[in-house]
């Protein structure tokens, strides 16, 4: 696959995953519980593939769905396809050992049929915050027996960067600065993060209002409600997605020239995942996130 086809096929799964509910599937075992084999790994969900690697557990890994690209390295590795739309056939072909999955695994029906199979399979339940990537980092790695290597890492690398995200955080309430978090420009009308969303969860780490909190979901908006709610900052996750959507001169994009925004250039961008998937990379992306907020 050519690069620029890649970075769309990404940019419009990245759509699907945030814009689409999440799923949850409730299981009758202690999901952190040590697996008994965990030599052959399949994964589903780029925030565990994330860990997985940062707990140098890669070499465990048969296969990977689509929405885990990073590091690099995870392009080397077969695909069982899109996390919220999985075959049985695909995910068993690579004979795992452990299939461990984000909570928006999907459809239902495969995933009862993999349950059905004895497979030791764990779903990690979702939080969307500092503490919750916290408690997926420990959770997988005591099903990996890397619980020691886990807690140095929380301790030298993640609970300094969390205290600084929680100070510079408090310093951006106290501002009481507005924010919005675009998933995506293409078409006519933005879709943007409101409440119960992962970027909305992100926008409450770093600090910042929700100008549309109250809007429930991902959805499109219109540029009057834009202007009228007067953005501080614009988030925006995948700047790849942003390039191929004439937005290249966002201060005199008509959606925002007019907002606080717009006037002052306030436009922030990121890897989509690292943004809104709720992995290692999450803390520090909210982390330089106001930082750039602060020294803007």
């Amino acid at each position: 696959m050519n690069t620029i086809k890649h970075k769309f096929v990404y940019a419009a799964l990245l759509l699907v995953q945030f814009y689409l509910p999440r799923t949850c599937f409730s299981q009758n075992i202690d999901l952190c519980n040590k697996a008994d084999n965990s030599s052959k790994i399949v994964v589903a969900g780029g925030s565990i593939t994330e860990i997985l690697f940062l707990l140098e557990k890669q070499k465990q890994i048969v296969a990977l769905d689509v929405t885990s690209n990073y590091p690099n390295e995870t392009k080397n590795y077969p695909s069982i396809g899109y996390v919220r739309n999985l075959s049985t056939e695909g995910v068993m072909s690579m004979s795992p050992e452990l299939i461990l999955a984000e909570d928006d695994i999907g459809p239902p029906s495969v995933v009862n049929q993999i349950k059905s199979l004895g497979i030791d399979f764990r779903i990690i339940e979702e939080e969307a915050s500092s503490d919750g990537v916290i408690k997926k980092i420990r959770c997988v790695s005591k099903i990996v027996d890397k619980e020691k290597e886990a807690e140095k890492i929380i301790n030298n690398q993640f609970k300094p960067q969390i205290k600084k995200l929680e100070k510079n955080r408090k310093k951006i309430e106290s501002k009481k600065i507005k924010g919005m978090l675009v998933l995506s420009m293409r078409g006519t009308s933005p879709i943007i993060a409101g409440g119960n969303t992962s970027g909305d969860s992100y926008m409450h780490m770093v600090g910042l209002e929700n100008i549309f909190k109250d809007v429930d979901g991902w959805k499109s908006i219109t540029i009057e409600s834009i202007i009228e709610l007067n953005p501080d900052y614009v988030i925006f996750p995948n700047k790849e997605m942003h390039k191929s959507s004439d937005v290249n001169n966002l201060k005199e994009n008509p959606f925002f020239k007019n907002t606080k925004a717009g006037k002052n250039n306030n436009f922030i961008y990121d890897d989509g995942m690292a943004v809104l998937g709720f992995g290692p990379r999450t803390i520090s992306s909210a982390l330089n996130t106001t930082k750039k907020i602060l020294d803007f």
